[in-house]
């Protein structure tokens, strides 16, 4: 069966993968740009049309970086990642962060208690609007995938969801150097998660620290 993937997931020191307060013009509220600033600079998120300070690395982080697309056939997201609005849509004209071309080129299911009609996007993009728990979300997801894994794109709550209800077989969670005291956290009523999971810490030279979860085999 494909695996369950999730990838280039930053966390604060205190656990937050996002800040409060996300608006329009502030994706991950009141944190910036610190948590992803380590991604900036890789040749993996360069090619994806953001701009560092740099050409792009091919160091440490873009080892990591670099495994996000490889064999995935479908993401997973929850609702706060695709925008910033809250209940019912409004309208149907917000097509997500990322332009006419998003960077998936795959089929994204959305989860959000408020469906809508498939979004089809250039470069192979389809946004599918589910209203789903985790199993029957991923149930969904596996059929557009096709033989190919599954990623859980987030936000934290989302990935916290999957994690708690034991979906997940490989995670890559980015910690970074950096204290945000609010938002929404990855870890709460995960305690033991260890238990479940080898776990692997790789230290880059930009200050995050790597860690790669991978479900342990079953004794």
């Amino acid at each position: 069966m494909s695996l369950v993937r999730v990838h280039n997931f930053s966390v604060s020191l205190d656990g937050f993968g996002t800040g409060e307060g996300q608006t329009l013009e502030a994706p991950f509220g009141h944190a910036g740009s610190r948590l992803m600033e380590w991604a900036f600079e890789t040749l993996t998120f360069r090619e994806m049309g953001l701009h560092g300070k740099s050409p792009g690395s091919r160091g440490v982080d873009e080892a990591f970086a670099s495994q996000w697309g490889r064999g995935i056939g479908v993401e997973i997201m929850g609702r706060n990642k695709f925008g910033p609005q809250r209940g019912p849509w409004e309208n149907e004209e917000w097509k997500g962060w990322w332009g006419d071309n998003p960077v998936f080129h795959t089929p994204v299911v959305v989860l959000t208690h408020h469906p809508r009609p498939v979004l089809k996007m250039e470069g192979g993009t389809t946004f599918h609007f589910v209203d789903a728990e985790p199993a029957v979300a991923l149930e969904q997801a596996r059929a557009l995938a096709g033989d190919a894994d599954v990623r859980i794109g987030g936000g934290a709550s989302t990935i916290r969801q999957f994690l708690d209800a034991d979906l997940i077989d490989h995670m890559h969670v980015v910690l970074v150097p950096v204290v945000l005291g609010r938002g929404e956290r990855l870890w709460d009523g995960l305690e033991g998660l260890e238990q479940r999971y080898e776990i692997e810490a790789t230290p880059s030279p930009s200050g995050v620290v790597h860690l790669v979860f991978t479900r342990r085999a079953a004794a």
